[in-house]
């Protein structure tokens, strides 16, 4: 069973560079607020900037400080949190984005697909190979991970037919990104095509401030309908914390009544 409104909040943050420590207790407080929230989105890895130095900062897979840092919060205020950090397992290192749900169940992992090469992140990571979908209150739910936004066969809703009906892969596509203020409009552009093209809400959640490596970022974190319609917007440079509600209703209608899916190409992944 769904429920027919979904309430997400994203924070939009300054990061500061390569300092665990300091991240999670700022981002703490800024959790410490969060009420109602059924998903609560932060940026790609929060807990260090878009670091290069994965054997510095690398947590292990199961049992590390930041992990049960997102059960402590996930569990205080009864949201899933949804956010990346580094990862190293089996001697590779991953940009690996964590669903942790309050009710203790296992948490649910995407390693990002599409490393950044013009920040050498290819040079330090290994990439993911599967997409993730998990369900939430009868919600379908897709988490990718910045650069993945440029590759729309990577984010591309999958339809069939159910019962007479169109059904989708996903209602919810989530992007945390560390984006630089620098490509601002390809960051707004992007996330406004991908709701259009799949029907589905979008969640784009980007940090603020300047790196360690003197890249400016200005946030523009978002939520977009599944018309392409901006629900809010967070205002740019500024630390926010923004919230919408998402209808259930009023996405299945507005599919049911434009059925672009049942026109939609075939394609499989490589």
């Amino acid at each position: 069973m769904h429920t027919e409104n979904l309430n997400v909040t994203l924070i939009q943050t300054n990061l500061f560079w390569e300092n665990k420590a300091k991240n999670l207790a700022a981002l703490g407080q800024q959790l410490q607020v969060v009420e109602s929230a059924d998903v609560v989105v932060l940026p790609e890895m929060f807990s260090t900037g878009f670091s290069m130095q994965p054997h510095v900062f690398a947590e292990p897979a199961e049992n590390s400080e930041t992990l049960a840092w997102m059960q402590h919060w996930s569990q205080k205020t009864q949201a899933v949190l949804v956010g990346s950090f580094i990862v190293a397992e089996n001697g590779k290192f991953y940009n690996r984005l964590h669903v942790v749900r309050p009710d203790g169940m296992p948490v649910e992992t995407y390693d990002k697909r599409h490393l950044f090469r013009m920040g050498n992140e290819d040079k330090h990571y290994d990439f993911g190979k599967k997409k993730l979908i998990f369900s939430y209150k009868g919600w379908k739910i897709c988490p990718l991970i910045c650069y993945d936004l440029r590759f729309p066969v990577w984010s591309r809703n999958r339809w069939q037919m159910v019962n007479e009906g169109l059904e989708a892969e996903y209602d919810v596509l989530i992007y945390p990104a560390n984006w630089p203020e620098r490509r601002s409009h390809p960051w707004k552009s992007l996330l406004l095509a991908r709701a259009i093209e799949n029907q589905a809400y979008v969640l784009g959640v980007n940090r603020i401030g300047e790196d360690g490596n003197g890249i400016a970022h200005c946030g523009d974190s978002a939520i977009i309908d599944f018309k392409g319609d901006y629900l809010v917007q967070a205002h740019p440079n500024t630390q926010a914390r923004i919230e919408a509600s998402l209808s259930y209703n009023d996405l299945m209608a507005f599919r049911k009544n434009f059925p672009a899916g049942m026109d939609a190409d075939d394609f499989s992944l490589r």
